[in-house]
C-alpha cells in the first residue's frame, strides 16, 4: 500500500534516483511539438550543503529555516549513458511554513520556464498530491505531482502567459532500476524458487 509523501523533504527522498519521463506537451499556439522522452536525475541535498546557503542568501532568506533540498538534472533519453549536462540542472531548497512541512516555499536557483532564480509556493493535499505555484516575470506556472506507486509517478503542469494558457504538459515518470536494484530483485526471485 502506497504511503504518499506529505512533506517536501519526504517527497525529495522518495524521488531520489533516475526517472524515465514520457512527456506530452499541448501548445496553444504554433510552437513546435516538444513531446518526447527524457530522464531526470534527482539527489537529496542536505541542509548544510553550501548550495542551500547560497540560494537562501540570493533570496534574502535565513538558511536556518531551510530543511534541505534536491538537485535535478535533465537529460534527453537518447543521450543514453552520457553524463547529464550541468546546464540542464537546478537546485530546489525547501523552506516549510511550519513544523508540519505540508506547505511552504521552494527556492530555485533557476526556474523551469524562465531561467532566473524563483520562489514558488507548494502544498500537499490530504490525498498526497503536491501542488506548486510559480510566478515568473512574464507568466505563471502550476505543477501537480503524485505517486501512483513507489516507482511510478505522474506530473501535470500548465503555463499561463498574461494573455491566457500557453501550454499544458502531462508526464508519466517511472524509476529506472540500477544494477544493484536489479541484482537484488534477481536474488529475491531465486530465493522464492527454493
Amino acid at each position: 500500500m502506497l504511503v504518499p509523501p506529505m512533506t517536501m523533504m519526504d517527497f525529495f527522498r522518495k524521488s531520489e534516483g533516475v526517472w524515465f519521463i514520457h512527456r506530452t506537451v499541448h501548445h496553444f499556439d504554433s510552437v513546435a511539438d516538444e513531446s518526447g522522452e527524457s530522464k531526470i536525475h534527482i539527489n537529496v541535498v542536505t541542509k548544510d550543503d553550501e548550495r542551500v546557503q547560497k540560494i537562501c542568501a540570493s533570496q534574502e532568506i535565513d538558511f536556518a529555516v531551510a530543511s534541505g533540498g534536491a538537485s535535478f538534472m535533465w537529460q534527453a533519453h537518447e543521450e543514453g549513458g552520457q553524463k547529464p549536462n550541468p546546464d540542464h540542472a537546478a537546485v530546489l531548497v525547501d523552506v516549510p511554513d511550519d513544523e508540519t512541512g505540508r506547505s511552504g516555499k521552494l527556492l530555485r536557483n533557476q526556474g523551469y520556464v524562465e531561467k532566473i532564480p524563483v520562489v514558488s509556493r507548494y502544498w500537499f493535499g490530504d490525498d498526497g498530491i503536491l501542488t506548486i505555484d510559480t510566478e515568473y516575470d512574464n507568466n505563471q506556472g502550476q505543477e501537480r505531482c503524485w505517486f501512483i506507486t513507489d516507482d511510478f509517478r505522474v506530473r501535470a503542469s500548465t503555463v499561463r502567459m498574461n494573455n491566457g494558457v500557453y501550454l499544458m504538459t502531462y508526464c508519466s515518470e517511472r524509476r529506472c532500476v540500477g544494477e544493484a536494484d536489479l541484482e537484488a530483485m534477481v536474488q529475491r526471485n531465486l530465493a522464492r524458487q527454493n
